[in-house]
This record gives C-alpha cells, structure tokens and sequence, in this order.
C-alpha cells in the first residue's frame, strides 16, 4: 500500500449480495416478516419539491409518487411536469391528512422537518426525512421517542446519504477491529462558512403570485415576505438560527455520523464552543466545539473515554491543521482536505472522508489485514428505506439512530449561544450546571405550528 492509503482495491472487495455479507457490526439491516409485498408500489407524499426534494424524489420514482407539496407555484410546476398523475398542495398539513399516502419523503428548510416528520409518524405513515432531522435538541429527542413508540410498524431514515458509502463501512471495520487501538479522540471538520446576514430583517416585497409564505414561514415568527429569507437554498436560509442550523447542523449530519457509529456513541456528557460572539440571529462563521463521551457499557475492549472535536470555518481550519498535522507527519496534507474525520488512537490516526481513508504512520499500517468482520454493503440509501417499509425492518439512519445524532449535534449550538461550558443529564434531557441554557433546548412556536 503506496502512500501509507490502506488498500483500496483490498477494502473495496466486498461480498456482492447482502445474503453473503457479514453483518457483525451496526444493527440489523432488515428484519423478516414482510408487511407489504415487495412488487407493490408504495403511495408516497413529496414535501419539498425543488433542489434536495427533487433528488430525494428521484431517489423514490420507482415508487407511485402520489402526492406533490411545494410552497413556490413554480417548482410544484415543474415537479408535476415529471409526475403528471400526482395531486398537488402547498399545505404539507393537507398531505398528512391524506389516508391514501403510505409513505413521505420531507426536504423543506430544517425548521419545518420536526414538525413534518412527527406529524406523518403520528398519522401512521412511512419518513424519510431530510438532514438535520430536526431545529432543536428537543425536537430531535421527540423524533427518537415517537420512532421508537412506532417501531416495527414505521420504517425512517434520515437523508445521510454517506453512511450507505463503502469507504463509512471501511473506516468503521477498521475501528472496531481496533487497527488504531482505544481512540482517545475524533476531530471532524467542514470548510464551510456563514457569509453575514445583513441586514436581519430584510426590506418587504411583494408576494410572488401563488406562493405561500405563510406555510414557508411556519413555526418561525411572522414577518413581512421577502425572497432574500429562501432564495439560494440551504445556503442562505440555513444562515439563520430560525431557519437552520448552520455549518454544524447541516454537515455534521454527514461528517460527525462516522464518529458516532464507528465508536458506538450516544449522549455526550459535557458540551463546549469556540467561536466568534454569539449573535442573536446569525449562526458563526467558524466554530470548534467539543463533547465528551464516557465509554458506554458492553462496548469492545477498544473503546475508551472519548472527545469529539468539530471545527469549520477558516479560523476552525488552521485549529484543525495546527492540531493534527505534527500526528500525521507526511502521510497527508491535511490543508487538502476540506471535510474530514481523523481517529486518533493509542496506536495511529486514521484520517478519513466520503472516499478515501488513510492510516498514519504509513511504514507501520504498509501490510494491515482486512478486518475480519464486514458490514453488509448496502442497496442504496433510498432502498434501504423502501425495503425497511416493505419488511417491517429497519434501515441504518432510522430515527431512533440519527435522532440521537442531531440531539448531539446541536448541543454544540447551544455551547456556542450560550458561551460556556454545559453538562448534560440525558435521562432528563437538561442542562444541569447552566440553567438558562434549558431555554436554547426549545424554541418558541407559532401559533398553529408546534410539535
């Protein structure tokens, strides 16, 4: 293996058949018991039609797409253009109440994903929800709890679409068979910025005809119609707390999602940030913050007391290559890679993205075995889903998984806004040593619009 890059003609050989592969590692992919026949097509309900919703509906168009939701006229135009027998509305509480909708795929801004997903769950529909698969702490620990009071009966995933990549499933193989030992620490990190939000409330203009802001608004307080609030996608609004949830919330869905399965964690016992001063409307421009994980009980013997680290942003960049560079010596450059995970374990570093993996120092990992136990390889994110409805299964990123991946996500929002350290009761659910963080855990709804 050239390069200190373990093998990727070795740990791309994988089974071709899921009933051939070894399943020893993450839950089990699907569960007997088919509750639909696998040649009858499911009515499923797009909430969201434009940009992610338009892939997310691609990835579902074996299905019967039923029902079409979209707040612009136009992009409900266009989606009914590709799916002419499909009933339309700009009112995703219309479709819920559809009984002939058997399953929902969610891509609207973060603020309305919770809302949506709870109300289709509880309607006693199928989701796939978009990431991050909620706005706040508490709303993502409702998803988790409302999944598991359906589980068995309703299939979830969270649109995280990496974790059915084969290179997830190599980095993860090679942590749990402890190529680097117990992993004291994993630094994830985006390049991403937040440009400024100026100004905060932006000038009124007119309503485009058809358009619904009211629905596009939601839960979020009400203000005049500007385009400036959505225009430009996840990129402009998810700049917003009200809206989104910033670089952390949208691309920690991806990144910290290999951390968290690969060292099997849950709730974080304490919560840091750094950052640029807390604003009241925009998300920062860079951000490193900091969880602490005890091990959890019946882990391997590799598992130990573990730090999640997150940066991004410029000046979370140089933190990240100042900190980690002298670990990985020549093996990388890590000022090349703009998204990243690196392991740091007892006995190497193993730097990783959405496709390719390194083990650091290289000479001593030249000749590192494939790990014995494989993880199945999957049929594809949207299948998994599919199939999980069809058997009564479980897919990967069900909610009750990736509930707990946001839930833990977004406490570092809450460190940055608050500006101190926290430790979390997760039984309870609360902040225990800073009681006015409990506040930042919620939000405040619109009438009409709540959880």
């Amino acid at each position: 293996m050239s390069q200190s890059h373990v093998s990727r003609r070795r740990f791309l050989q994988t089974t071709s058949a899921l009933s051939t592969a070894a399943t020893a590692l993450g839950p089990v992919l699907f569960a007997s018991g088919a509750e639909t026949p696998a040649t009858e097509k499911l009515n499923i309900g797009i909430i969201g039609a434009g940009n992610r919703g338009a892939a997310n509906t691609g990835g579902v168009a074996g299905e019967n797409i039923y029902a079409l939701c979209d707040t612009n006229p136009h992009v409900l135009a266009q989606a009914k253009s590709r799916f002419p027998n499909a009933t339309t509305c700009s009112d995703w509480r219309e479709l819920i109440d559809d009984k002939s909708i058997d399953a929902v795929v969610i891509s609207t801004a973060d603020h309305h994903h919770a809302l949506a997903s709870l109300a289709a769950m509880r309607a006693g529909k199928h989701v796939y929800c978009e990431k991050p698969l909620a706005h706040t702490v508490h709303e993502a620990r409702l998803m988790q709890q409302v999944a598991a009071e359906n589980s068995g009966k309703l299939a979830t995933q969270m649109g995280t679409q990496i974790h059915a990549t084969e290179n997830y499933r190599r980095v993860v193989e090679l942590i749990s068979a402890g190529a680097i030992g117990p992993v004291k620490e994993a630094h994830v990190w985006c390049s991403r910025t937040i440009n400024p939000v100026e100004p905060a409330v932006l000038p009124e203009q007119p309503i485009p005809e058809g358009f619904n802001w009211d629905v596009w608004i939601g839960p979020a307080e009400m203000r005049p119609y500007s385009g400036g609030y959505w225009q430009g996608g996840n990129l402009n609004w998810n700049r917003r707390w009200e809206f989104g949830n910033g670089v952390l919330g949208d691309m920690g869905s991806h990144l910290i999602d290999l951390p968290y399965w690969a060292l099997n964690l849950e709730h974080p016992l304490t919560i840091e940030s750094e950052g640029p001063e807390a604003d009241e409307i925009a998300c920062p421009a860079w951000q490193v913050a900091t969880w602490e994980h005890a091990p959890r009980d019946g882990n391997a013997a590799w598992r130990t007391d573990t730090k999640v680290i997150w940066y991004h942003g410029p000046e979370g960049m140089r933190r990240r290559s100042e900190r980690l560079q002298p670990l990985v010596g020549n093996d990388t450059d890590l000022s090349k890679w703009g998204i990243g995970v690196a392991f740091v374990g007892e006995q190497g570093t193993l730097v990783a993205d959405y496709g390719k993996l390194i083990l650091s120092p290289g000479d001593k990992f030249q000749d590192y075995p494939q790990p014995k136990d494989r993880i199945a390889p999957s049929p594809g994110h949207y299948a998994e889903w599919i199939q999980a409805v069809k058997s009564g299964g479980k897919s990967l990123c069900n909610f009750e998984y990736s509930g707990a991946l946001i839930e833990h996500n977004l406490l570092g929002n809450v460190a940055h806004r608050v500006g101190k350290k926290l430790t979390y009761d997760a039984a309870s659910g609360k902040i225990t040593n800073v009681p006015e963080a409990n506040a930042l855990l919620t939000k405040t709804y619109r009438e009409g619009w709540t959880v």
